[in-house]
C-alpha cells in the first residue's frame, strides 16, 4: 500500500485553555513555515475578535507547516463542548491527533470529549502535556491519569503506547522529559514525534476521486465554501464534478477555484490529490458530510454526524421604546436575513419561522454557542430581543427526554456542602466526589442542562470567584416531572420613563441589588434590578429630591449608592425569567418585561391568579 510520505495531517484536541492554540502558534514560528521577518502575534490562529478577547476557540482553523521537508497539516479544535460537533467532524478529516493537557489541571471533562471522539475514530495518538513550568506542575500524575482515561474510554493496544512530549508552548519550549530543567527552546522534539507516530495517508490517487466536506466557510465574492479532505482521487480547477447531496440525489457542478493551506494563508491551487486538505468553491449550496465525486463514478462516502441542538431561544425584532436609537439594523427583515446567512457556515444551528413575523426559533448547541451568535450581531450593528433560554425535548425509545450534562467541579473545599445543596436543588446528582490536596475538591454531577440554566453567576457568587466548573454534553435521559426551575427572586421594575436619579435609587437599594446607576435613561417596564423578594416589586428610579426654602437641622448628607451589578451578556440570558427580553443593541444590553406596562402586567398576573384557583 503506498502513502504519501510528504504529508501529516493531524488535529490538535484539548479541554478549553489547555494551550493548544498557543502551541499552534509555536509550531507555526518554529517550523520552515513562515518568513523571518513576518512577526506572529499571540493566538493567531484566532482570528475571530471575539475568540481573542475571550481566549477560546470557537471555528475549527486550519494550518500547515513545512518541516524537514515534510508538510504538517494542522486543524486547530475548539474545546468548549458547544462546538463539538466542529471536533467530531474533524476527526474524519486526520490520522492522528495531538492531546494536550495542562501539567497542573490534568484530565478534564472536555479532554475526554475529545479523546473519545479520536479514540472511536481510531486515530493515532500523541500526548503533549503543557505548561511543564507551570507552579504546581505535577507532569508524572497526569500522564498516569491520561493513561487511565485511555484505558477506560477503550483505547486499543496501539493506542495505549502513546508517546509524550513536555512543553510550554507559552515560552516555545519542549522536551521528552518530564523534568522541567530538560526544556529547550525548540518545537523539534514534537516535530519529529510527529514524523515518527502519525501515519502517512493512503496514496490512492490514480483511483476515481472522493472529497468529503467537514467544514463550511463562506465568501460574499465566491459564496460557500467547502473545506475537507481528499479521499481518493485527484480534483483540477475546471473539473466537473458531482456533489452527492444528504438526500441521495446528485448535482453536477464545475469547480471555480481550489485552496490549500499554508502557514496562516489560504492558498490558491490548481490541482490537490488523495490525503491533502483543500477548500472547495464552485458549488452554491454544498453541505457538510456531502460528498464530491466524478460525474461518471458517483460512489459517497459515510454521512458524517452532526451534534443536534440542545438549547433554543426566540430572537425577536426590537421593539422596545429606545428601538433604532443604537443600531444600524434594526427591521425584522434585516434580522432575518441575517440568521439565515449565520446558516451557511454554522452547521449546529437551527432558525425557525413562528406565529409571528417578527420572531424567530434559534436553536444551538448550547448557552455559549447562542451568545457568541448574539454578540456578533450586536457587533455588526443588529438590534434584537431574546427569549428565555429553553432545553429541546426529544424522544427517546418512545420516552420524552431532556438534555443531561457532566458537571466538574473544582472548588476550595470549604465551599463544596453550598454547592453540593444548591445542585441538589437543580436535580444536579453526585456522582464523585475526591480531595485534590492543597484545600481544593473536585465535585462529579450528571445534571439536567435546564437546571444548569443561569447557574454560572450564582457559582460564582458561592465560590466567591475561585471555583471552577466545567460542564459536557452526557446524554438523554426521561424528562423530570413536577419540576421547573427558574430565578428565584423577583425583578425590581421601573414604573415610568426618564433618568434615574441617585436620591431615587437611594431609596430602592433596601428592596434588592441593583443593575443601573445614576443618570441613566430607563422606560416603563425595564428590569433595573433584582429584588431581594421572591415577587417582583414595581419601582420609582427617576424620583427627584423636593426642594424646599426650608433647611433642615444638621447637615444634608450627600446621597450616595452602592456600586452596581454590570451584567455581562450572558449573565443577562440566565437571568431571564419566562415574562422578560433580554434586549440587545451595539452599545447597551438592558431587560424588560415582555408587558412594559405596569398597569397591564398587574390585569394580566390577576387573571392568572383567579385561572390558578378555577383550575
Amino acid at each position: 500500500m503506498n502513502r504519501r510520505e510528504d504529508i501529516r495531517n493531524i488535529a490538535i484536541i484539548a479541554h478549553v485553555d489547555h494551550g493548544k492554540t498557543t502551541l499552534v502558534n509555536e509550531m507555526l514560528k518554529q517550523s520552515d513555515t513562515l518568513d523571518e521577518h513576518i512577526h506572529l502575534e499571540d493566538r493567531a490562529m484566532d482570528t475571530n475578535p471575539i475568540e481573542k478577547e475571550r481566549g477560546i476557540t470557537i471555528l475549527s482553523k486550519n494550518t500547515a507547516v513545512d518541516y524537514a521537508g515534510k508538510k504538517i497539516n494542522i486543524l486547530d479544535t475548539p474545546g468548549h463542548a458547544d462546538f463539538g460537533g466542529e471536533v467530531e467532524r474533524i476527526m474524519k478529516m486526520v490520522d492522528g491527533v495531538l492531546l494536550v493537557v495542562d501539567a497542573f489541571e490534568g484530565t478534564m471533562p472536555q479532554t475526554r470529549f475529545v479523546l473519545k471522539k479520536a479514540l472511536e475514530q481510531h486515530l493515532t495518538p500523541i500526548v503533549v502535556i503543557n505548561k511543564i513550568d507551570r507552579p504546581g506542575a505535577r507532569p508524572e500524575e497526569v500522564v498516569d491519569e491520561v493513561l487511565d482515561l485511555f484505558i477506560e474510554l477503550g483505547a486499543d493496544d496501539d493506542q495505549l503506547e502513546f508517546p509524550v512530549v513536555y512543553a510550554s508552548a507559552i515560552n516555545g519550549t519542549s522536551s521528552l522529559e518530564s523534568d522541567p530543567a530538560a526544556q529547550k527552546h525548540t518545537m523539534n522534539p514534537l516535530f519529529d514525534t510527529i514524523l515518527k507516530t502519525i501515519p502517512a495517508p493512503i496514496d490512492n490517487s490514480d483511483e476515481p476521486l472522493q472529497f468529503q466536506v467537514a467544514l463550511l466557510d463562506y465568501n460574499e465574492y465566491v459564496g460557500r465554501i467547502g473545506i475537507g479532505r481528499i479521499f481518493r482521487g485527484k480534483i483540477k480547477v475546471g473539473d466537473q464534478v458531482s456533489v452527492l447531496k444528504l438526500d441521495g440525489s446528485a448535482k453536477n457542478f464545475r469547480v471555480t477555484k481550489l485552496f490549500g493551506f499554508f502557514g496562516l494563508k489560504r492558498v490558491e491551487i490548481n490541482e490537490a490529490k488523495a490525503g491533502d486538505l483543500i477548500a472547495v468553491s464552485g458549488m452554491e449550496d454544498i453541505f457538510v458530510g456531502e460528498t464530491v465525486t466524478p460525474v461518471d463514478h458517483q460512489d459517497a462516502l459515510p454521512i458524517l454526524r452532526i451534534d443536534e441542538p440542545t438549547l433554543q431561544m426566540t430572537f425577536v425584532a426590537n421593539d422596545s421604546p429606545f428601538a433604532g436609537q443604537e443600531g444600524e439594523f434594526v427591521t425584522a427583515r434585516k434580522l432575518e436575513e441575517r440568521l439565515k446567512t449565520q446558516l451557511h457556515t454554522d452547521v449546529s444551528l437551527r432558525v425557525d419561522d413562528t406565529d409571528s413575523g417578527s420572531a424567530w426559533l434559534v436553536s444551538g448547541r448550547g448557552e455559549l454557542h447562542l451568545s457568541i451568535l448574539v454578540e456578533q450581531l450586536r457587533r455588526e450593528g443588529y438590534e434584537l430581543q431574546l427569549s428565555r433560554p429553553q432545553v429541546i425535548y426529544r424522544k427517546v425509545d418512545g420516552v420524552l427526554s431532556e438534555p443531561f450534562e457532566s458537571v466538574v467541579i473544582d472548588t476550595p473545599e470549604q465551599y463544596t456542602g453550598t454547592i453540593i445543596d444548591s445542585l441538589s436543588q437543580r436535580k444536579g446528582e453526585m456522582q464523585n466526589m475526591e480531595s485534590e490536596g492543597n484545600g481544593q475538591t473536585r465535585l462529579t454531577f450528571l445534571a439536567p442542562s435546564r437546571g444548569l440554566i443561569g447557574y454560572s453567576s450564582e457559582f460564582l457568587s458561592q465560590t466567591a470567584g475561585y471555583g471552577i466548573m466545567n460542564h459536557t454534553f452526557a446524554k438523554y435521559l426521561p424528562v423530570i416531572k413536577n419540576w421547573e426551575p427558574g430565578r428565584r427572586n423577583g425583578a425590581l421594575v421601573s414604573i415610568n420613563a426618564g433618568k434615574t436619579t441617585t436620591y431615587s435609587l437611594e431609596g430602592i437599594e433596601s428592596r434588592g441589588e441593583l443593575f443601573l446607576g445614576a443618570a441613566v435613561d430607563v422606560y416603563e417596564g425595564e428590569v433595573v434590578g433584582q429584588s431581594n423578594r421572591e415577587t417582583d416589586i414595581s419601582v420609582n428610579v427617576t424620583k427627584g429630591k423636593k426642594q424646599t426654602n426650608t433647611r433642615a437641622s444638621g447637615k444634608d448628607h450627600s446621597a450616595a449608592i452602592a456600586v452596581p451589578r454590570k451584567m455581562s451578556l450572558e449573565e443577562s440570558i440566565e437571568f431571564l425569567n419566562e415574562d422578560e427580553y433580554c434586549e440587545v443593541t451595539p452599545k447597551s444590553i438592558r431587560l424588560r418585561k415582555k408587558i412594559l406596562s405596569t398597569g397591564e402586567r398587574e390585569r394580566v398576573s390577576k387573571r392568572r391568579k383567579i385561572a390558578a384557583k378555577k383550575a
